[in-house]
């Protein structure tokens, strides 16, 4: 009776004997735990990146937006009819439930001058909150104080693009550059957040006053309106809540009947950001079945040459057999010859994997997670596909009659 070891042994010996069909039956797995390591990097990454992106954008979050203007007929989109007011805000953050922080904001394209540089951004009329509600953190300066929008004062925050487009190396903080033809003060530099999901630059902004922005830069036929108000709720349970708070609220001030259209539309982030994660972690659960595919394909290849070899060693297995071997000796030597195939090819599938990763990330935008979980689950599946397709092999020459066997050409 052969012990495990001799077994074990045997078996590396039957493939170091036949390398070049071994190294071709492994490279289904190879490509296959290659694939799944790079898919699920990529979805991996994918849904880091979002993530990000949501956080950026600030968490519980609800957008009020104006109502719809019409034009000959031509509906032109939420926020472009001005129904939405400064009383508005101060309404929702008196009377809704819940509620965390408010701020109104609106918003428009303006060239920037400093010196001989300029630039067009987009400037954005707020109060401080809105640094709060949108993750925005001050790197250098201060925040808006209160008495900033009581006096409509012309100051600005400016995020890092704008700084690095007008400014160069030169510290922004208590210099003036023109909005339009308005001189203002510079008091805050705005932290890098880099570019959001949808490849805006969120750091090419500028934020002044919202009083200021209504009486001094933006001119409007309708003073005191807004194009957007963003509500924080202290808490995801209570939006439901906080909503309907604030339906309720403009519905009342606004004098809207059962039967009436609202003027408004309330945006909620939260189920948003949840249904776009939901989506991400689907398509990298996808992406990871399609390249699992190639891995078995790889273990139909193992087991089809595990197939032809017990044909080839026919006569071998009668001898060993013969001289004393049992059934199940000859079927652990099959499993584990299958079984090296795959991890083998494993292993070298999460080498190549992974530099393929390391090479995606470098020269491409995207970006890259690879996980010791997906890298595990490679490892485990190949491993589990050896033995899965080899099992038949090694069945089946292990029912082999060794006087058959030796009889066999």
């Amino acid at each position: 009776m052969l012990d495990f070891k001799s077994i074990f042994k045997m078996a590396t010996i039957s493939l170091k004997i036949n390398k070049m069909r071994s190294m071709l039956t492994s490279l289904g797995i190879i490509i296959g735990v290659s694939a799944v390591i790079i898919m699920l990097a990529v979805g991996s990454g994918a849904r880091e990146k979002i993530a990000k992106d949501m956080e950026s954008m600030g968490s519980n979050l609800l957008m009020v937006r104006s109502a719809s203007a019409n034009s000959g007929g031509v509906r032109m989109g939420f926020g472009t009819k001005p129904t939405l007011t400064l009383k508005d805000a101060e309404a929702i953050e008196k009377g809704a439930r819940g509620i965390l922080a408010v701020a109104p904001y609106s918003s428009e394209n303006k060239q920037l001058t400093y010196g001989n540089q300029n630039w067009s951004s987009s400037v954005g009329g707020t109060t401080a909150s809105y640094l709060f509600i949108r993750n925005y953190e001050i790197m250098s300066g201060r925040n808006f104080a209160e008495d900033d929008n009581k006096n409509s004062s012309k100051v600005a925050i400016i995020g890092n693009t704008v700084a690095t487009e007008l400014f160069g190396d030169v510290d922004p903080i208590n210099k003036t550059m023109r909005i339009g033809n308005v001189p203002f003060k510079i008091i805050g530099l705005l932290k890098p957040k880099g570019q959001s999901g949808m490849g805006m630059d969120q750091d090419d902004l500028v934020f002044i006053p919202i009083t200021t922005a209504q009486k001094k830069v933006f001119g409007t036929a309708f003073p005191g309106t807004v194009s957007m108000i963003n509500v924080k709720a202290s808490d995801s349970d209570i939006l439901d809540t906080t909503q309907k708070d604030i339906t309720e609220i403009l519905k009342t001030r606004h004098h809207i009947g059962k039967n009436q259209d609202n003027d408004f539309e309330i945006r909620n982030l939260a189920e948003m950001q949840e249904t776009i994660k939901s989506s991400a972690k689907t398509m990298s659960i996808l992406l990871g079945a399609i390249a699992s595919v190639s891995l078995l394909v790889g273990g139909i290849g193992i087991m089809n040459i595990m197939l032809v070899s017990v044909t080839e060693r026919t006569k071998e297995i009668g001898i060993r057999m013969a001289i004393g071997a049992k059934a199940s000796d000859i079927r652990i030597q099959f499993l584990i010859e299958s079984f090296l195939l795959s991890i083998i090819g494993g292993i070298i599938g999460v080498i190549f994997g992974v530099t393929c990763s390391k090479c995606i990330e470098m020269f491409s935008t995207m970006n890259i997670l690879i996980s010791g979980f997906s890298i595990a689950l490679s490892l485990g599946f190949s491993g589990a596909i050896g033995v899965l397709f080899g099992y038949y092999p090694a069945y089946k020459a292990s029912l082999l009659n060794p006087i058959d066997a030796l009889r066999y050409e």
